[in-house]
């Protein structure tokens, strides 16, 4: 009796991992050896979780290798696709493959957030939580499978469907970026002048000026000041995009 007791309830706690471990599979391509590393990366902080030694155990770290992962991936096939490109094209470019915007999409796309064990809300995670986890995920490929089927993974979820070198090319990730050095190149004065202006509103808001050689180019506001200044520095490109592009 106590055998059959036993069958049942070992029977009984199969489908929640089983349904992790097939959700794992159905995302990477491939059979996971320890489902263990894929747990670690979906475990927020909030939980206090730790290893035998004392150690945090969250997503955290797998995020940081991730992140390492993808980018050598990413320079690897750009290095191949494009041999004339010098260095600083190849860092601009993986620049656009890896960035927090593209990583958070990719996330999203994936539903990775539904698997988050977390003690916070998981409407209460701000967008980047999408971008962590799919950095996590590539990390515990790498632990659990090793750096070829990581670069398997990348080919499959990232460069195959999304890197196209020339739509890259075309991509601005940051206008007040490629701004200042446009203006330091031609040697113009500039001045972002970004001030509180909250007004009646409960949410605090900034407002920026952009100054080029003593005349104002562009205004934005926006709920932080770095928000603010890619916005005027948007409308300013468009300003000056005939003269950057000669």
């Amino acid at each position: 009796m106590n055998l059959i007791r036993n069958i049942l309830n070992s029977r009984s706690k199969k489908p929640k991992d089983e349904n992790f471990s097939f959700f794992i599979q159905d995302i990477i391509g491939f059979k996971p050896k320890d489902i263990s590393h894929y747990e670690v990366a979906f475990t927020h902080r909030s939980l206090g979780k730790t290893d035998d030694l004392g150690n945090a155990t969250n997503y955290e770290r797998l995020e940081f290798l991730g992140d390492s992962m993808l980018s050598s991936v990413i320079a690897a096939y750009l290095f191949t696709k494009v041999p004339s490109g010098n260095e600083g094209y190849l860092t601009k470019m993986r620049s656009k493959v890896v960035s927090r915007k593209h990583l958070n999409e990719l996330g999203k796309d994936l539903k990775l957030i539904k698997q988050l064990k977390t003690q916070i809300p998981t409407e209460q995670f701000g967008i980047n939580v999408h971008g962590n986890l799919f950095e996590a995920l590539i990390g515990a490929i790498y632990l659990d499978r090793g750096y070829n089927y990581c670069e398997k993974f990348v080919y499959s979820a990232v460069i195959n469907p999304y890197v196209d070198i020339e739509n890259l090319e075309g991509q601005v990730i940051s206008y007040k970026s490629l701004l200042i050095e446009w203006f330091q190149k031609k040697k113009h004065k500039f001045k972002y002048d970004v001030y509180d202006d909250t007004g009646n509103e409960e949410l605090r808001h900034f407002a920026v000026k952009l100054w080029v050689n003593d005349k104002v180019i562009a205004k934005a506001r926006a709920t932080s000041k770095k928000k603010a200044e890619e916005k005027v520095s948007k409308r300013a490109y468009f300003a000056f995009q005939k003269k950057i592009e000669q």
